[in-house]
């Protein structure tokens, strides 16, 4: 089935060049875009295009407004892959282990990548805006981080219910995101590490309680 699948895969894209053409559009400014994210400024599609070398009337065909192209970026963003892959491969039964693990490893890679974090934050909101407004219809936030609590909750399937569950994964989520880290450090006004620390002694205070 995969031999096939690849064989059927080439077909395709012999037969089709225009597609494969508009692929490796979309990809280039993508790709332009988290590089500029990298740099400090979040990037508007015109600086995104003329990054990646395409025409702004290209680009705009692709990503008609800067949280479109965004958006994108956070929903593909390869800098995450080090923590998929750390929640992949947890084991033990111990939940407070699992959660700190994840935590320590998201909170300081959000703290790293502060700029880009926030400017995608940003992006968000602005979707949720001009969805409420009627003027876009576009997916305000993926279930990344959902996908990753379930991971570390699943020792607990079988100690408690389906909503006791989805509450604790709930209240944790709290503690693993920008959202927080912005909390802590612009409105608490601490400095990074004691805002980590915050968070981590948060996560484990709700764990313990949603145990209780």
């Amino acid at each position: 089935m995969r031999l096939k699948y690849h064989k059927d895969m080439s077909v395709s894209r012999q037969e089709d060049p225009r597609a494969n053409q508009k692929e490796r559009t979309r990809s280039a400014l993508i790709a332009a875009a988290e590089e500029l994210l990298r740099r400090g400024t979040p990037p508007t599609v015109a600086e995104a295009a003329e990054h990646a070398k395409v025409s702004r009337a290209t680009a705009y065909r692709y990503f008609p407004t800067q949280d479109s192209m965004l958006l994108e970026v956070a929903e593909i963003n390869p800098a995450v892959k080090p923590i998929d892959e750390l929640v992949a491969q947890l084991s033990g039964d111990d939940v407070e282990a699992r959660m700190l693990q994840l935590q320590d490893k998201f909170n300081r890679f959000a703290l790293d990548n502060e700029v880009a974090m926030r400017s995608l934050l940003q992006a968000s909101l602005g979707v949720w805006l001009a969805n409420r407004n009627g003027k876009d219809h576009l997916p305000v936030r993926q279930g990344r981080r959902v996908r990753w609590l379930d991971k570390v909750l699943e020792p607990l399937k079988e100690k408690l219910t389906k909503r006791q569950l989805q509450r604790l994964r709930a209240a944790l989520a709290l503690t693993l995101s920008v959202e927080a880290l912005i909390i802590m450090k612009d409105v608490c006004r601490l400095d990074d590490a004691e805002a980590l620390a915050t968070l981590r002694w948060t996560a484990q205070t709700l764990l313990r309680s949603g145990l209780r």
